[in-house]
């Protein structure tokens, strides 16, 4: 059952190549370099947060420090031209090197948040670190985190590092931003752009949690949690920490949606239809129920946004429409909808949107941004 000591994607964060969900690409392409003992000095996995480039740092950082991986490479004395022999790439997870770097006690595995350590002097205390030897380990690995965070100053000096680092020092940086990076910084290391996962693809990781964890739900649920967590399966995993913490046992869709401050595309399209009719006694009663209810207004005007978007995609292109899960009655309403307006129209829909999310902010009553906002899109939608 759950340990509530550790959170679930800390407790079911993968150690090996293998249990990595997604980035088939960048996986492939490290187990195939570990294969012929090709390693770089420096790697920059680059991508949306929650898509596994802290993970997959560490697990490389085991792979080539793994000691049984070490002794059998050893043994053969030529490697390169004996494929049939060729070492399994995957760390053992047994020996002393992988035990350490699992448990977080690795000495020579170096893990630096660039957010909150981001200046010279930090920059300057790995450059003098990274001239003493491992204290065990083949490599002595440093992963620098949010990388793009560093000072200009930081990383001139990150760049001296880079550009002749010691033999047996490692660098892999990662960030979420990377067109934030000097060019002289991604041009010394590989890079491996990490993509965000597919709903399916966070399925899958959440019904291996499901399973080791022994709880069932309701139809929709899982759905649901990838759908919202927009790529990443470490919110997916966040979301449905939620849910277990109000049922362990089962959780019900209703319950996702409440626990979670989510809004149900039912409401958004009835909230269109509304729209459509140009009736705003009946959105304003229609807003006055939801508020009511306890749905977060902030949420809904997000909601609200995102089917802008669909209805944007639509007016554009009709064909665009097969990028969302959407049922054959709410594509013919888009379709019906985007027909009915200009795509200027749509545009000034959407930042009316914006701006009434923006107000929400500072607002004592937190409908009035819609109420306003929804004036104004009638008008839009009259004229």
């Amino acid at each position: 059952m759950l340990n509530n000591n550790v959170v679930l994607y800390r407790k079911y964060r993968p150690q090996n190549f293998s249990e990595i969900i997604g980035q088939e690409h960048i996986i492939e392409t490290l187990k195939n370099a570990l294969r012929i003992g090709r390693i770089s000095h420096a790697y920059l996995f680059s991508g949306p947060r929650g898509t596994g480039k802290t993970t997959v740092a560490r697990i490389l950082a085991k792979a080539v420090n793994c000691f049984k991986r070490q002794s059998l490479i050893n043994n053969d004395l030529s490697l390169t031209d004996k494929k049939d022999k060729e070492i399994d790439p995957e760390p053992c997870n047994k020996c002393d090197a992988c035990i350490q770097i699992t448990e977080g006690r690795a000495m020579d595995l170096i893990e630096i948040d660039a957010a909150s350590s981001r200046g010279i002097d930090e920059i300057r205390e790995l450059r003098e670190s990274v001239k003493f030897v491992p204290s065990s380990f083949r490599y002595k690995i440093y992963i620098i985190d949010e990388v793009h965070m560093l000072t200009k100053e930081a990383f001139n000096a990150l760049l001296k590092t880079l550009e002749e680092p010691p033999p047996h020092v490692i660098f892999i940086l990662a960030t979420t931003e990377f067109y934030k990076l000097l060019p002289t910084i991604v041009s010394r290391c590989q890079v491996f752009q990490f993509k965000k996962l597919t709903k399916e693809e966070i399925i899958k990781g959440i019904e291996k949690i499901k399973k080791l964890e022994k709880f069932e739900v309701e139809d929709g649920v899982l759905e649901i949690l990838a759908k919202e967590a927009q790529g990443s399966l470490r919110d997916a995993e966040s979301m449905l920490e939620r849910l277990l913490a109000h049922n362990r046992n089962y959780i019900k869709l209703a319950d996702a949606y409440k626990n979670l401050d989510l809004v149900g595309d039912d409401l958004i399209l009835e909230f269109l239809k509304l729209l459509s009719v140009k009736d705003i006694k009946q959105v304003f009663n229609f807003i006055d129920n939801i508020v009511f209810n306890g749905i977060d207004i902030a949420q809904f005007i997000k909601n609200l946004t995102k089917y802008s978007r669909i209805i944007f995609y639509a007016k554009i292109d009709k064909s665009l429409l097969e990028y969302f899960n959407l049922t054959q009655d709410e594509e013919k309403f888009i379709i019906e909808f985007s027909n009915s307006l200009t795509e200027e129209k749509i545009k000034k829909i959407i930042d009316i949107l914006f701006e009434a999310l923006d107000k929400i902010k500072i607002t004592p009553i937190p409908q009035l941004p819609l109420e306003l906002a929804v004036v104004e899109i009638i008008n839009q939608i009259k004229s």
